[in-house]
C-alpha cells in the first residue's frame, strides 16, 4: 500500500482551491442574475458564461488546484491530457444542463430537483473522470460507501447551487451564497478523495502523461483572462433590476402604442 498525502503542499492548495471555487461561483451567480431577466439568445449567452464560471472555474479548476497537493509515496503521478480536458467539458456541460433545466418552464422544485440530480451526478462523474486520468506505478481503489457519500454531497451541493443561482439577489447575498457553494464543492472533492487507497508497484519505467504542475501556467493564464473579461462584461452590463425595469418600460410603451393605434383605427374618417 502506498501512503497518500492530500496536502503535500500544506494549506496552500486547499485554500487556493476554495478561493477559486468561490470566484467561479460568484461569477456564475452574477451571470445567472442577468440571464433571469432576459429571453432569447441573450439569456443563452449569460447562461453559457454562468456554466463556464461555475463548471469551469468553480468546480474543475478547484479540483485540479487541489490535486496539486495530492501525492502517493513511491510513485510519480501524471495526467492523461485528453481525458482531463474531457472532464472539463463534462463539468461545463452538466452545469449548463442543470441551469437550463431548473430555469426553464414554470421552474419549481421538481425542475430544481431534476437539475440538481443531473448537475450533481455530472460533477461526480467529472471528479472521477479526473481521477481516472491519473497514471502512476500501481492503481487506486475506492471505498464504495465514501464514494456514495461524495455523490450525495455533489447532488445536494448542485441543487443548492442551482437554487442560489436562480433565487439569490443583491451583492451581500451573492457573496454569502458563493462562500457556501465553495464549501460544498470542496467538501464533495475531499470526501471523494478520502475514499482512496493506493497500491504501488515497483517499476523504473516512466509514467506517461503530463505533470500536475504543467496545468498551472495554462490555468492561471486562461482563468485570469476569463475572469477579467467576464468581470468587465458584468460591470458594463445592466443589473437584473435594471434589465427588468427596461423590460417593463418597453412593455408599457408597447401597450401605449397599441392603444393609440387602436383608437386611431376606431376613429371614423371625415
Amino acid at each position: 500500500m502506498g501512503h497518500i498525502d492530500h496536502f503535500s503542499s500544506g494549506a496552500l492548495t486547499p485554500v487556493l482551491a476554495y478561493v477559486m471555487s468561490c470566484v467561479g461561483a460568484s461569477l456564475g451567480l452574477l451571470c445567472t442574475s442577468r440571464a433571469r431577466a432576459l429571453t432569447g439568445w441573450a439569456r443563452v449567452a449569460w447562461f453559457t458564461l454562468a456554466a463556464v464560471s461555475i463548471g469551469g472555474t468553480g468546480i474543475w479548476v478547484m479540483h485540479f488546484v487541489a490535486m496539486l497537493g495530492f501525492s502517493v509515496e513511491g510513485t510519480p503521478i501524471r495526467y492523461d491530457v485528453p481525458q482531463t480536458v474531457l472532464s472539463l467539458l463534462v463539468s461545463i456541460t452538466v452545469v449548463a444542463a442543470g441551469l437550463i433545466t431548473a430555469a426553464t418552464g414554470n421552474g419549481g422544485y421538481r425542475r430544481l430537483a431534476v437539475g440538481g440530480l443531473l448537475t450533481g451526478g455530472g460533477v461526480a462523474v467529472m471528479h472521477y473522470m479526473g481521477m481516472y486520468a491519473m497514471n502512476m506505478h500501481g492503481h487506486l481503489s475506492y471505498a464504495p460507501a465514501t464514494v456514495a457519500a461524495s455523490v450525495v454531497i455533489a447532488v445536494v451541493a448542485a441543487t443548492a447551487a442551482l437554487w442560489f443561482a436562480l433565487n439569490v439577489r443583491g451583492p451581500l447575498a451573492t457573496t454569502g451564497a458563493a462562500l457556501v457553494m465553495g464549501i460544498a464543492v470542496c467538501g464533495m472533492h475531499y470526501t471523494g478523495m478520502a475514499s482512496l487507497s493506493a497500491t504501488v508497484q515497483t517499476s523504473t519505467a516512466p509514467v506517461t502523461g503530463a505533470q500536475a504542475s504543467n496545468f498551472i501556467a495554462p490555468l492561471i493564464t486562461g482563468i485570469s483572462l476569463f475572469t477579467v473579461i467576464t468581470l468587465f462584461v458584468v460591470a458594463l452590463s445592466p443589473t437584473e433590476d435594471e434589465l427588468r425595469e427596461d423590460a417593463d418600460f418597453d412593455e408599457r410603451l408597447d401597450r401605449l402604442s397599441r392603444g393609440r393605434q387602436g383608437r386611431h383605427a376606431g376613429t371614423p374618417g371625415r
